[in-house]
């Protein structure tokens, strides 16, 4: 009797957390609301990352965030038609070369809070269930006041994933889409490319 109920318990345990991770894929305020406070409370019991060791801050991004992204769809809309005109080994580089800048703008932001006491809200955005786009509107509550960031995310196979970040009253898509048309009409895509490469090289040293 007592296996026969270890083993009711456990199964009831798997399939309570599989409909945890249903629910988190299938609301895209808690997939936003997972990444961020995972990579933050993550930071935050890090000596490195706490110290404001950036490889370290990086690093956690790379691991708790990134999975909750749909980054190589942020590349594709920044670039608009270079995109469908690059080689497939152009747009590897592209998607690489964007994805660790995009990595490193979101951890230097991140790195603010390291040592502050911070709050997070999530409101829930009012869509249907046939949604495939949504915006999850956040706040970041510290002595500092009340700093929205909004994020977007699109319905994927795997589930909702952020594609574009509002940090700072302008989507990331809408910056980088001005600051990559002037690099391509100059270079074109190789001249992004060497762009990117060098850019991220600046700030890896």
């Amino acid at each position: 009797m007592k296996r026969y109920l270890s083993v009711c318990f456990a199964f009831l345990v798997a399939v309570l957390s599989f409909s945890n991770a249903a629910l988190a894929q299938s609301n895209p305020d808690a997939v936003v609301k997972s990444a961020v406070e995972g990579t933050v409370n993550a930071m935050k019991a890090d000596p490195q990352a706490r110290g404001g060791d950036m490889a370290k801050i990086t690093q956690l991004v790379e691991t708790r965030f990134l999975p909750a992204t749909d980054f190589q769809r942020t590349t594709r809309i920044a670039l608009g038609k270079a995109w469908a005109t690059a080689t497939p080994e152009q747009q590897k580089q592209l998607y690489d070369q964007f994805q660790t800048l995009l990595v490193r703008t979101y951890a230097a932001s991140l790195s603010q809070l390291r040592d502050q006491d911070v709050k997070f809200r999530f409101d829930s955005p009012n869509i249907d269930a046939s949604a495939k786009d949504a915006v999850v509107e956040s706040h970041v509550i510290s002595t500092g006041g009340d700093n929205p960031v909004r994020y977007r995310l699109g319905k994927t196979a795997q589930g909702w994933k952020i594609y574009d970040i509002d940090m700072m009253g302008a989507w990331l898509i809408q910056v980088y889409q001005q600051q990559f048309a002037g690099q391509l009409q100059k270079g074109g895509v190789d001249g992004l490319i060497k762009y990117l490469s060098e850019h991220n090289a600046r700030s890896a040293g």
